[in-house]
């Protein structure tokens, strides 16, 4: 039996039948509003004579139209039923004009007897037209009814419009397939991430080639959620498998699900998997996932969010739930995991979380190699200095430094981008850009030469510090002085590496307090540096002696308890002062021990505001823990880490700044 179609409704059909309507309203309709009796002209002048005309109306052609008088209607009309609602008219032929404005002229004379036979008014009209009487009767109509249209279009999502009251349900998501795919990004173009990339192409492979894992018995994964902090590829990743699949991808954002109107993101989470049931096997991507995906039953205003839960448990819904979505492949982004309601990351609806992380030196290399492929570069360029220098950089990062490298070569009107537009690229997006114009009091610079000195010389001969590249005084951004290291790249770092480092930190305020005898507030963000550090050391990690092996770290968004009591926090108080202490006192012994070089390095860095790690040897003699990266930067270059001196704003004082990107 023939299936059969229902007529879908269409709004033109009911624009034409009201267009019809207005017209034959305005044909048939719109002309016997009045009683109307032809008569002669020589009764027409009877009629005038006798007084029962009110006004008279004369066009072009000589007809004129009169009304009468209410009370002289019967008069007129003897034979004929009068209508109440109308008004009577009498139409006649006149036949000169003037010989008609004469008689009206004598109608307007008192009589004999005082009284006057036409007190009314004559008019002569000039004729409009057909097309002219028309648009005054059915223009306003029309002007109507096309405002309509342009409204309901609009609200409908017509017009070029993204949906509207009607289509505010829709799914948002865009569409990519063979018709208008785009081979713009395919995984040649995402460097590093091997081990991301590899999961990706197996699901696209899948979808390919699904004979491959079907005759094993395995089936296709439900979902894949890329984790990893901002910059990583996230977005990138899913781009290439967009570019790469030949299977239709959706992609939409987490907040799309999202609308002022009650329902909505339920209902477009409904439509986005409708339609790609229709175009099965396909991807559907949602990127910054945590939007809709937070935990349900934790937010901490009245009532909670009501719509986005609904919205996440229709998406619970669809991806694992009653029906079935065989062949919906559903790949998600976030960088924050760890709000994510646990039944959206149980296996059988994200079935693997594809870890996406900050690149290690390799990776960084392959990056670079990317972003530098459209720029003009000169032979002095070495890529593994520049992925060397980058600890913790991003990929988008990296992308940024190939782009300031460029601006800064064009800003020069050079050829090519060299070596040094690349190390200014990476100081001026780490500290900043340089204020050389700021004006500096010899003592001020002579303070921030101390400081900066201090942290230089504490770190040379600390073995787990990092190494010195290179030290300035000269103002970047907000800071006022600054010292870069080169951070080690490692997994774990043991307790004897974090002491060493929070020493360092501290040198600078040991400096001013040892040689000036006077402290600033240059150190502030060095001492909100060694505070983090050092509870996280005894609250968390157990590295105190008195709470050792605890940890108190709680993972709860919206907890608001401490999970140890008030002794306890005392306890860690205590401990995290005595852990501070102990490694200011050390930082100073070092000063003191050092205190020649120290103030001839201080002096050195007045007199030239830079000075490199090779200065710096030739006062304290080689580093006795000298590594690799060390001995890479055996050239005047810049590390992209960062101890920095601000400058002192009104309030709060300011502070000196560390930029270290592995910890950013």
């Amino acid at each position: 039996m023939a299936k059969i179609t229902k007529p879908k409704f269409n709004f033109t059909w009911f624009y034409i039948v009201a267009g019809c309507v207005l017209l034959s309203i305005y044909m048939f309709g719109g002309e016997n509003t009045n009683q109307v009796k032809e008569v002669k002209y020589s009764d027409f002048r009877d009629y005038i004579a006798k007084g029962y005309i009110e006004d008279i109306t004369v066009n072009e052609k000589g007809e004129a139209e009169a009304f009468l008088k209410k009370d002289s209607a019967a008069y007129v009309f003897p034979a004929e039923r009068i209508d109440a609602l109308s008004r009577q008219m009498i139409v006649t032929t006149i036949g000169s004009a003037d010989n008609f404005d004469n008689y009206i002229f004598e109608m307007k004379q008192p009589d004999e007897n005082g009284k006057v036979r036409f007190d009314g008014t004559l008019t002569y009209r000039k004729d409009e037209g057909f097309l002219s009487n028309f648009l005054w009767s059915v223009g306003p109509f029309i002007l109507i009814i096309i405002f309509w249209m342009f409204i309901m279009r609009r609200m409908s999502g017509g017009a070029g419009g993204q949906g509207g009251v009607f289509n505010v349900g829709k799914s948002q998501a865009k569409l990519f397939d063979k018709s208008n795919s785009t081979q713009a990004i395919t995984f040649k173009d995402v460097a590093g991430q091997e081990g991301a990339k590899q999961e990706v192409k197996e699901i696209v492979d899948f979808l390919k080639n699904p004979k491959i894992y079907t005759e094993l018995g395995g089936k296709i994964p439900k979902g894949a959620l890329l984790v990893g902090p901002p910059g990583t590829g996230k977005t990138l990743l899913a781009k290439a498998v967009a570019g790469e699949a030949n299977v239709p991808f959706f992609s939409m954002s987490g907040s799309d699900f999202v609308e002022m109107f009650v329902g909505v993101g339920a209902s477009r989470v409904r439509d986005l998997f409708r339609q790609a049931k229709e175009k099965a096997p396909c991807i559907v991507f949602i990127d910054e996932i945590d939007a809709v995906g937070r935990a349900r039953g934790k937010n901490p205003s009245m009532g909670g969010n009501d719509e986005r839960e609904s919205t996440l448990n229709q998406l619970l819904t669809e991806m694992d739930g009653f029906g079935t979505n065989s062949g919906i492949i559903v790949i998600a982004a976030t960088n924050r995991a760890d709000i994510l309601d646990k039944a959206l990351l149980r296996a059988g609806r994200f079935d693997r979380q594809i870890h996406v992380d900050l690149p290690d030196l390799n990776e960084r290399k392959a990056i670079f190699g990317v972003h530098m492929r459209p720029l003009k570069l000169d032979p002095t360029v070495d890529v593994d200095l520049l992925s060397r220098q980058t600890p913790g950089f991003s990929g988008a990062d990296i992308a940024n430094v190939c782009n300031e490298a460029a601006l800064i070569a064009a800003r020069q009107h050079k050829k090519a981008i060299g070596k040094q537009d690349f190390l200014d690229a990476i100081d001026r997006i780490i500290g900043g850009l340089e204020k050389k114009t700021k004006v500096l009091t010899q003592k001020e610079k002579e303070a921030i030469a101390i400081h900066e000195a201090g942290h230089a010389t504490i770190s040379w001969f600390l073995e787990h510090a990092n190494p010195l590249i290179k030290v300035t005084i000269v103002p970047r951004g907000r800071a006022l002085g600054a010292a870069w290291y080169m951070p080690e790249e490692r997994q774990i770092t043991t307790k004897e590496q974090m002491l060493d480092e929070m020493c360092a930190i501290l040198g600078g305020r040991a400096a001013e307090e040892t040689v000036i005898g006077q402290i600033s507030t240059g150190a502030m963000n060095d001492l909100e540096r060694v505070t983090k550090q050092a509870y996280a050391m005894v609250a968390y990690a157990g590295m105190s002696e008195k709470l050792s092996n605890l940890c108190y770290y709680n993972n709860q968004e919206y907890s608001f308890n401490r999970p140890y009591s008030e002794k306890t926090a005392e306890a860690i108080d205590s401990e995290v002062h005595k852990m501070i202490t102990e490694q200011y006192e050390r930082a100073k012994a070092l000063l003191s021990e050092h205190r020649e070089g120290h103030a001839e390095l201080a002096k050195i860095l007045v007199e030239k505001e830079v000075i490199f790690a090779e200065d710096v040897e030739k006062i304290f003699g080689k580093r006795p823990w000298a590594s690799r990266s060390e001995e890479i930067f055996e050239s005047n270059t810049a590390a992209p880490a960062a101890e920095e001196t601000p400058e002192e704003p009104a309030a709060p004082a300011g502070n000196d700044t560390a930029v270290t990107p592995a910890n950013e």
